[in-house]
């Protein structure tokens, strides 16, 4: 299992300061999202690898757009040099297999996930955009962006262990929305600790709030590894 931590304060600065507090930790994976990268561009990316140029950079702009907008897009994504993106597994078979096809030509290519369903929403909420039950539903995302070569999904740990389950270990799941030690859920419906991303078989884990407001962030990261 793996960290993404993800820098979601109101500057550049606050950021890469808490990018510096953590230059040691080869390897670490940081998460780069959409307030971020309108904000503050591409030159943050390259701001983030001059700090350490072995943290690996997961650009989560969960692209939804027709087929061929999606593939100039990762086209574009592709010559920044990041190690993971996301698109939206309900953009469609014919928009994600377009993305991976599009990847083939990149030497090293990203990591590809597809977002299921947002961790803001609840059963209720869900339903409302989608007609239709949110665990069933996650479950076809997955099975259908696997089918399209993606490397894994976005879900929370309440269903990454069905889809391992049902598609097997090497299909990668990320969760976002982990309190490792029981914080606050704050704007989060589908929440969950460290012990139970374990539980799930999670690949990848997102934090930020329990890290980036700690007073000490790089302790709260070192108690992470180290259950992790």
């Amino acid at each position: 299992m793996k960290l993404c931590v993800a820098l979601d304060l109101p500057s550049a600065e606050e950021n890469l300061a808490l990018m510096e507090s953590l230059k040691s930790k080869d390897y670490l994976w940081v998460k780069v999202g959409l307030r971020s990268f309108i904000r503050d561009g591409a030159a943050f990316l390259e701001q983030i690898k001059a700090i350490n140029p072995l943290f690996r950079i997961f650009l989560d702009l969960k692209l939804y757009d027709i087929p061929n907008t999606m593939g100039d897009s990762v086209d574009e994504i592709a010559k920044l040099g990041v190690d993971m993106i996301t698109i939206h597994a309900s953009s469609g078979r014919e928009a994600m297999c377009e993305v991976v096809e599009r990847l083939k030509k990149t030497p090293n290519p990203p990591l590809i996930m597809a977002v299921t369903a947002l961790t803001s929403f609840d059963e209720k909420g869900f339903f409302e955009i989608y007609h239709t039950g949110l665990e069933t539903q996650v479950l076809e995302f997955a099975r259908l962006a696997k089918e399209c070569k993606l490397n894994g999904v976005v879900c929370s740990c309440a269903e990454s262990k069905t889809i391992k389950e049902q598609l097997g270990a090497e299909f990668l799941t990320l969760t976002p929305a982990i309190r490792p030690f029981g914080e606050s859920s704050g704007d989060q419906k589908r929440v969950a600790t460290l012990e139970d991303a374990k539980e799930a078989q999670s690949d990848f884990i997102v934090v930020g709030r329990p890290i980036y407001r700690a007073q000490n962030p790089k302790v709260v990261v070192e108690e992470i590894l180290r259950e992790i």
